[in-house]
């Protein structure tokens, strides 16, 4: 294949499924590796915290067709909530269900920026889909994207408030807003986005757990957080760029033209694929731990 007609296939795919560009990245980077290992951390701690006979329940926002999905389920008898915008997403989710009996798992199809601001959208929430039960778990993993970072605060402050349980676990997970580094996931995306949507990213989860430590509200909450580095590359262009097109936002928040998408692909493959060199993204892990009198682990 000519280089053009690869390039032209990069652009093609930024039409992808989002659950299909997120199981490109899971699969040929570390960050579920990296999460994982964060959520195991927080298990430990709640473990700690509570009678080994307390079934608990999650609720994961946004990331239902994820490899998390075996940790989770795993642990949270109780009920595991799986809140996802895509019907495709959930969709395989359910034919797991259905194939390997797992009851206590459960699906709930919206968009969390319209359910969790709506008061009676989520008093019925709460009655239907979590059964007027509270949660010891409530993760955000990649999904505060899709939020406007001025509203973070009010949605975290709801989350902790009205669904976490006495003693729980709220974990977020974002890229770092700011790089200087050309090979990170956040210099691509503020390189792109400000050129052609005038937009750079503002959405500073280290900084907002900075802000949560000041707010009266969560005084009696542990706020840890902490920031680590997870390596992205795969030798097949298609799947690289359809990649890029998931961090780049495109088409959810930014939509790009026709004209811009190859641009951008044909940086892509200059700057990275056609050298072989790898994405790297510096992503900011939050977790608030609720009611826990020790020092929680992160």
């Amino acid at each position: 294949m000519s280089i053009q007609k690869l390039i032209d296939s990069g652009v093609r795919v930024s039409n992808s499924l989002m659950s299909r560009q997120d199981k490109i990245w899971s699969r040929h980077s570390r960050d579920k590796v990296d999460i994982g290992e964060t959520l195991a951390k927080i298990l430990r701690t709640l473990s700690k915290a509570l009678p080994l006979t307390q079934p608990m329940r999650a609720l994961s926002i946004g990331s239902s067709n994820e490899p998390q999905f075996r940790i989770l389920q795993t642990a949270f008898q109780g009920g595991l909530y799986l809140f996802d915008i895509e019907k495709e997403a959930l969709a395989a989710v359910q034919e797991r269900i259905r194939r390997q009996d797992t009851p206590n798992v459960f699906t709930v199809l919206g968009d969390f920026n319209e359910i969790f601001t709506h008061p009676a959208k989520i008093r019925k929430f709460i009655q239907e889909d979590l059964h007027r039960k509270k949660l010891e778990l409530i993760t955000l993993q990649h999904s505060l994207y899709y939020c406007e970072e001025r509203k973070w605060n009010d949605f975290i402050q709801y989350l902790h408030e009205k669904l976490l349980a006495p003693a729980g676990a709220l974990y977020g997970v974002l890229m770092t807003s700011r790089s200087d580094d050309p090979s990170t996931t956040t210099w691509l995306y503020n390189h792109f986005a400000k050129k052609f949507c005038g937009h750079t990213n503002n959405q500073d989860l280290a900084g907002f757990a900075a802000a949560l430590k000041k707010n009266d509200a969560f005084k009696k909450t542990q706020i840890l957080c902490k920031t680590s580095r997870v390596r992205f590359f795969v030798d097949d262009f298609r799947e690289f760029m359809a990649v890029v097109w998931m961090i780049l936002l495109y088409p959810r928040v930014h939509r790009y033209t026709l004209e811009q998408r190859q641009e951008i692909a044909e940086y892509v493959y200059v700057k990275f694929f056609e050298k072989k060199r790898p994405l790297f993204q510096h992503q900011d892990h939050l977790v608030l731990y609720r009611g826990i009198s020790f020092k929680g682990l992160i």
